[in-house]
């Protein structure tokens, strides 16, 4: 079988092992079938035909958790993240490796009031105590709050399940960007395709993709506070073509947007915030640094955590897949959150932070703080 990978790409590894401690997978498990430098080689063998892809090798496809760590630390620039989608786009054309119900799941991001549905039924169902703790799912917040249309300087992008689970953070967002004097508007309700590209289901991922780029046209700024969307986002050149990069470079981290610009004064919480890097923001759109300074202003301390942004366990739907594995890679991160003596950790995407609330953790996106710290000040000054 014959990987949709680019032979190039796959020889660039070197099988040095600098990647192996960054991995999640590797660290719980110690395999090398589970690190990167052991799925490639894999990857080698079924490529070249001298394997076959059978059940053991889509084992060791879908138990990597797409953190992308290793990349950052791949002294050869090996793009495993695209080795990764390719090897699993494969397996989803020729294989059963992604099942009806599967890719039905991945096409119903693009449907809102199915997403919606599922979120109003997971809070009914957490409140009844009737949600399987293996699940692994924060709590989810009852309130949808409206987000207006105010102006034309930046589009906000609504997605999918940060939507539907996480709507005030949205509309933290927008009474962050407002204060600084933007006026901005929500995107269409839709996905992104990234959690459709990372199960290797292609097809679903372009139509997404296609469908949230024409959703925001013009030339506006496009501000996502969901890190793992903007990551994919960011790569759009790769599957729209030309459009796609033309679009990929109005995109922006929340974070990454507030740095070029004029916060107004903020009340300083008296929290001690430890910052929980999402994989997507540190390892791929690399504009991690940016959530520093904003929160430095709007809290009291801000902590860095002693495991160079090793992964969560989150994984976008891994935890859903994989929710054992998802389990033992966060017990980690929580012994290294739990060292720091923080009160709340500080996520940007919503993966992370649901998987880490449902260990009860407090867990807020940085621009949740940011707004409660506007909005402090402003009491203080009405006081």
């Amino acid at each position: 079988m014959k990987l949709a990978v680019d032979d190039d790409e796959l020889a660039l590894c070197v099988s040095c092992g600098l990647c192996l401690p960054h991995c999640p997978t590797y660290r719980v498990t110690g395999d090398e079938s589970a690190s990167p430098r052991g799925r490639i080689a894999a990857m080698r063998l079924v490529h070249s035909g001298a394997a076959r892809a059978d059940a053991e090798f889509e084992g060791f496809m879908d138990l990597c958790v797409q953190c992308r760590g290793c990349e950052a630390a791949c002294p050869s620039s090996v793009p495993f993240g695209r080795l990764m989608e390719g090897a699993r786009h494969t397996l989803a054309e020729q294989t059963s490796y992604q099942p009806w119900w599967r890719r039905a799941g991945f096409a119903a991001l693009s449907h809102r009031r199915l997403l919606v549905a599922g979120a109003y039924a997971a809070a009914v169902a957490q409140r009844l105590h009737l949600m399987p703790r293996r699940v692994g799912l924060g709590r989810v917040a009852w309130s949808r709050p409206r987000l207006g249309h105010n102006g034309n300087d930046a589009w906000i992008l609504t997605g999918c399940v940060m939507d539907a689970f996480q709507r005030p953070v949205h509309a933290a967002t927008q009474r962050v960007m407002e204060a600084t004097g933007a006026a901005t508007r929500p995107s269409p309700p839709g996905c992104c395709g990234a959690l459709a590209a990372h199960a290797g289901l292609t097809d679903i991922a372009h139509r997404q993709a296609a469908a949230t780029a024409a959703s925001m046209p013009g030339s506006d700024p496009v501000v996502v506070d969901s890190a793992g969307c903007g990551a994919y986002m960011k790569e759009y050149g790769r599957v729209l073509g030309p459009e796609g990069d033309a679009f990929a470079g109005r995109v922006r981290d929340i974070s990454e947007w507030l740095g070029g610009r004029t916060l107004p004064a903020m009340y300083r919480l008296p929290l001690r915030v430890a910052i929980q890097d999402a994989c997507h923001l540190r390892h791929v759109q690399k504009v991690h640094g940016a959530v520093r300074p904003l929160l430095a202003a709007a809290v009291e301390e801000v902590v860095e955590l002693s495991d160079e942004g090793l992964c969560c366990g989150a994984g976008g739907s891994y935890s859903v897949w994989h929710p054992d594995m998802a389990a033992r890679i966060r017990r980690r991160k929580l012994g290294v959150i739990a060292a720091t003596g923080a009160s709340v950790v500080a996520s940007a995407n919503p993966g992370c932070a649901m998987h880490l609330a449902a260990a009860g953790l407090d867990v807020r996106h940085p621009v949740e703080l940011l707004d409660e710290a506007i909005a402090r000040a402003g009491e203080d000054d009405h006081g």
